[in-house]
């Protein structure tokens, strides 16, 4: 069973010489414990993950949530999560944990520009509206687009792997593959793979 701690009661965790310094909230167990904060639409979140499996959706909360699952038995009760808020931006770092076999959900508002730095894993993110900056350096990548009008440019690239982003009519496969494509829309998507597959759709 999932259980929610307060903000207040995780701050009320930290020493007090460190909350007036930084804003920190940070939750040391999510394999029990599910992460949430506080966070109004329209802000910036960069987001620091540890490889796993990790699935980033936009949510109509004004909130970030994060959820972590451990396969075949393993405990991740060692994966930890800090966030750090200045202003309309935030900095969430997720980290600890076994090596292996983890599943981070993490649920941010719908409208939110996201920086996304990742080192290797299962990547997808889905459901958000805002400018998106996103690496991996190992991996599979995808990106839910939606309006591909929406974008007044687009940049993506993969090292060595394969580029399918079927909604501005491209694909391509092998070393040092890119795409850029400029638009009428507001939002800008920049996107790299290192050795991997990077999809938009």
């Amino acid at each position: 069973m999932r259980v929610r701690i307060p903000a207040l009661s995780v701050l009320l965790l930290l020493p007090i010489s460190s909350y007036p310094q930084n804003n920190a909230e940070v939750e040391n167990d999510l394999a029990h414990h599910t992460f949430y904060v506080d966070f109004a639409p329209r802000g910036q979140i960069d987001l620091r993950i540890r490889p796993a499996e990790i699935h980033i959706i936009g949510s109509e909360e004004s909130r970030i949530v994060v959820r972590v699952e451990g396969r075949q038995g393993r405990d991740s009760k060692d994966v930890q999560a800090r966030f750090e808020k200045h202003g309309n931006s935030g900095v969430l770092e997720i980290n600890g944990g076994p090596r292996n076999d983890v599943t981070i959900t993490v649920q941010v508002p719908k409208e939110s520009d996201l920086v996304v730095r990742v080192f290797a894993g299962d990547v997808q993110v889905r459901d958000v509206v805002g400018d998106k900056d996103v690496e991996l350096n190992f991996g599979s990548l995808r990106i839910g687009v939606g309006d591909a009008t929406g974008y007044s440019s687009v940049k993506a690239s993969v090292s060595s792997g394969e580029i399918d982003a079927k909604p501005f009519g491209e694909s391509h496969g092998g070393l040092f593959r890119s795409l850029e494509k400029y638009g009428p829309g507001k939002y800008k998507l920049r996107a790299h793979v290192g050795a991997g597959q990077l999809t938009l759709n």
